[in-house]
């Protein structure tokens, strides 16, 4: 019996040391993600990287990250000394689970309802599903939290809180950038300003807008940052007001700006 204990408890071991491996890998990777979606929203990618990898690499980042993310969870099942359910794995507070846990398991599944609305996002009306994907930022929010808390639980805060921390910051200050307009940006150095379109100097007092189709991949981008402009119908055909009025220049540039394929075009005119 003592060996069969002893056996049982080196095994839990290095579950337990897979579930805080993939735990990590998880954690980093998750933030990649966050950090090149905002990277690719916001335009600064092509200063980085070609653009026809751009969406690919977050989706190859998104993956990897779910996948770390469910074999974090599962490993919990494996244990011999307390084993999860696969039913604790699903439903947070299930027989009084822990709020830590409640945690992990939704950002979990929001990530996976995203990642599975992905493939779906031309059969679904297109708006509803981009404004869904930015519960992402939710989702990295409380799995963030459930890490730390993961972490302060199992006496492993100091090598959080210092790799943890280095991480985080960067991704937080990218999505708090994300949200921020144009002029913002420009202001405090994160943004160069366009050539002669210094903010409030030389603006026209018409703008013509124009889209490349044979650029253009339908990412959406310049829907969610101009939905009064831009518009995703249901057959995938890209709807634009090609001359806006006035109170939607300012939305307009900034999805030219963040438009990762560079196919929108904007004219600007005096009267």
């Amino acid at each position: 019996m003592p060996l069969l204990v002893a056996q049982a408890t080196e095994f839990d071991s290095g579950v337990k040391k897979m579930a805080q491996m993939s735990a990590r890998l998880a954690y980093v990777l998750m933030c990649a993600t966050l950090s090149w979606g905002v990277l690719i929203a916001t335009g600064w990618a092509e200063k980085l990287t070609g653009r026809e990898g751009l969406k690919n690499g977050h989706m190859v980042l998104a993956s990897l990250a779910i996948a770390f993310g469910i074999l974090h969870a599962f490993a919990f099942s494996l244990l011999q000394g307390a084993p999860l359910s696969i039913i604790k794995l699903i439903l947070p507070f299930v027989d009084g689970g822990l709020l830590r846990h409640a945690f992990g398991i939704l950002g979990l599944e929001v990530m996976l309802a995203i990642a599975v609305l992905a493939s779906m996002r031309h059969k679904v009306f297109y708006r509803k599903w981009l404004r869904f994907h930015q519960t992402a930022y939710i989702a990295v929010g409380i799995t963030v939290v459930h890490s730390w808390f993961g972490a302060i639980a199992n006496g492993n805060l100091s090598v959080l809180w210092l790799a943890g921390l280095t991480i985080l910051v960067p991704t937080a200050t990218l999505s708090l950038a994300r949200f921020l307009p144009a002029e913002a940006l420009t202001r405090i150095g994160m943004l160069d300003s366009e050539r002669g379109k210094e903010p409030g100097v030389g603006e026209g007092d018409a703008m013509d807008v124009s889209v490349n189709n044979e650029k253009c991949h339908r990412y959406g981008t310049c829907q969610a940052e101009a939905p009064d402009v831009f518009q995703l119908i249901e057959d995938n055909r890209l709807t634009y007001n090609r001359r806006p009025p006035e109170e939607h220049f300012a939305q307009a540039r900034q999805a030219a700006r963040a438009c990762p394929m560079r196919a929108i075009e904007i004219r600007e005119r005096v009267k």
